[in-house]
């Protein structure tokens, strides 16, 4: 891999956003696929709310890692923002980058006076290396049951 030069763009702020497209649709995740579908589909707004951003952690033109920062995802409850779509790729992984676009949203968070952020996954003991904390189980639009986690921003 090399020396790493890291840097958190946003996408809908960034000059080559084809690019970057280009890099999530090769992610081989099925959220992944969905979320290269809302964008190519200009459906992302409509699905996870007006204010919502993609950000995208970098590794000059290779895409390291990215995740939503968004009014909604896939709990329906009045609980907001989230944090979603997080992914790593492989060749990155170990390395905590996610923590990196955590802490830019935390950072933005409380710039905008929310005092707490969300994320609902499957995944135990991910989420917890970064400070969050489980709050409940809750039910998610697609029927499944998923673990949500808070972090104070």
């Amino acid at each position: 891999m090399g020396s790493v030069f890291l840097k958190i763009i946003s996408y809908y702020e960034s000059c080559d956003r084809a690019h970057w497209l280009g890099e999530i649709g090769k992610c081989g995740w099925r959220a992944g696929a969905f979320l290269y579908e809302l964008l190519t589909e200009e459906r992302f707004f409509d699905t996870v709310g007006e204010g919502s951003e993609l950000l995208l952690l970098t590794d000059n033109d290779r895409l390291v890692s990215f995740c939503t920062f968004a009014e909604r995802d896939e709990i329906d409850t009045n609980l907001s923002p989230w944090i979603g779509f997080v992914y790593t790729f492989p060749e990155y992984r170990g390395h905590r980058y996610a923590g990196l676009l955590f802490a830019g949203i935390a950072e933005t968070a409380k710039a905008r006076g929310i005092p707490k952020v969300f994320v609902s996954t499957d995944h135990i003991g991910l989420y917890e290396k970064y400070g969050f904390e489980y709050i409940t189980d809750m039910k998610s639009i697609y029927g499944n049951m998923a673990r949500v986690y808070v972090i104070n921003a």
